[in-house]
């Protein structure tokens, strides 16, 4: 399998290099030149597979024989190793719970298997590099836990300053060792830029080897596709099934698209956005415009100019009315937010998170009676306790849960969104 770039398909890479490379230096983003489909036999068997097996089976389809079988299963043995449970919540809608990994969230997977497919290909040629990750809440966590301790690796996490949550925050910032946390004095965007930025500027990449660990990533794409895999193996009927995505850079969305290619009968998605409604306003007018993000309680998904959209244009051939005919747009505002996390709570026990919150509110309100409907919970409610207590004032408390994290301590670095700034810090250290 190779992997091309969606600014220009002559440039075509193998997994390894599109791993380490992250961007194609036409600035596009690597895309899959085919993605393989599964017999009908593969689904008949798909419940008595292991989540492990699923793995196995997806991952393998796009890395071919870059690494090893014995090495692939091995990198999957390590990655799931948590559950991703389907738990109904009320009627036909059912929430795909992701948070039950080390940083309790959903990209946990992600992070865990990148991490390890670039030590085994470190391991074999004794390379080092520095990854940097652009995080605006969640993926700085997750990376930082995938690869703390992994030889021959430097991470850079960027997130924006008083922007994400103070469980976040000490998720980000209390690994050490080969973990450096960067705090930027501006929005997500202005991190993700400078990631970017990195990665076109020719003296850094002379002197660095420079990776990402964003969604921008073919390997965080890849493993995201197990999830929905595991959503069908545990429901019952497979007929009209809606998927509601909470949306920022549109990574899990990407591979929702890349899941219904490859044979998982999924009828319909609904892109779930906070205020940030770049794509679903692209879906009503046919405009693609992105802008300044705008700050929500639902942080994670606070971006202006998403990623991944340029694969799921590629996906769908540049084409809004083929987009259009399997994607819905939806946005929810802060105050929905609350509205719907308080009444979920009300009506069936099952604390919302408020990314949670959008997906579940999208399948309310889209979801007709014959279909059922799956929601991604991508984070447990604990990272958002500001957000949960005012949806939901005196009803939870979640101290146990957070305790071992309260008492760490917080190492940071603050910098301007100059990329001078984070040019020089690079370079220093």
């Amino acid at each position: 399998m190779k992997f091309f770039s969606t600014n220009d398909r002559s440039h075509r890479v193998s997994f390894k290099e599109a791993i380490f490379n992250s961007l194609p230096p036409d600035n596009g983003l690597y895309y899959p030149e085919s993605i393989p489909s599964f017999s009908a036999d593969f689904f008949d068997e798909l419940k008595s597979l292991s989540r492990q097996q699923i793995g196995f089976e997806i991952a393998r389809r796009f890395i071919d024989d870059e690494i090893a079988e014995p090495d692939l299963k091995s990198i999957i043995n390590e990655t799931v190793n948590f559950n991703f449970p389907l738990v109904q919540v009320i009627g036909q809608i059912h929430s795909l719970e992701l948070f039950h990994g080390p940083t309790w969230a959903f990209k946990d997977l992600g992070a865990r298997f990148l991490s390890r497919c670039m030590r085994h290909f470190l391991n074999e040629e004794k390379q080092e590099v520095t990854i940097l990750v652009a995080t605006s809440g969640d993926t700085g966590g997750a990376v930082a836990a995938g690869f703390h301790g992994i030889d021959g690796v430097k991470v850079t996490v960027l997130y924006p300053k008083n922007k994400v949550s103070d469980l976040q925050q000490k998720q980000l910032t209390t690994w050490g060792g080969n973990i450096s946390a960067l705090e930027v004095d501006g929005t997500f965007d202005d991190c993700q830029q400078l990631v970017k930025t990195a990665f076109l500027d020719k003296e850094l990449n002379s002197q660095l080897s420079l990776s990402s660990a964003n969604s921008i990533n073919i390997a965080r794409l890849i493993p995201q596709m197990f999830y929905y895999f595991y959503a069908f193996q545990q429901l019952e009927r497979w007929d009209n099934v809606v998927v509601s995505v909470p949306s920022g850079n549109y990574g899990n969305l990407s591979a929702g698209l890349f899941s219904k290619r490859m044979g998982l009968p999924i009828s319909r998605f609904i892109a779930a956005s906070n205020a940030n409604e770049i794509v679903p306003n692209y879906l009503e007018t046919g405009l693609y415009k992105p802008k300044p993000s705008i700050e929500t309680y639902a942080n994670a998904m606070d971006v202006g100019a998403p990623s991944n959209f340029v694969r799921m244009q590629e996906y769908f051939e540049g084409s809004v009315e083929n987009m259009r005919s399997l994607i819905s747009g939806f946005s929810l505002s802060d105050p929905k937010i609350l509205e719907t996390m308080a009444e979920c709570y009300k009506s069936t026990g099952y604390v919302l998170d408020p990314h949670g919150a959008i997906g579940f509110q999208a399948l309310k309100d889209q979801l007709n009676e014959d279909a059922t409907g799956i929601f991604l919970e991508t984070a447990h409610p604990v990272k958002f306790m500001d957000v949960v207590e005012k949806a939901i004032p005196g009803e939870l408390d979640f101290n146990s849960k957070i305790a071992e994290m309260e008492n760490k301590e917080s190492v940071y670095t603050s910098i301007s969104n100059s990329f001078d700034d984070f040019k020089s810090y690079l370079l220093k250290n």
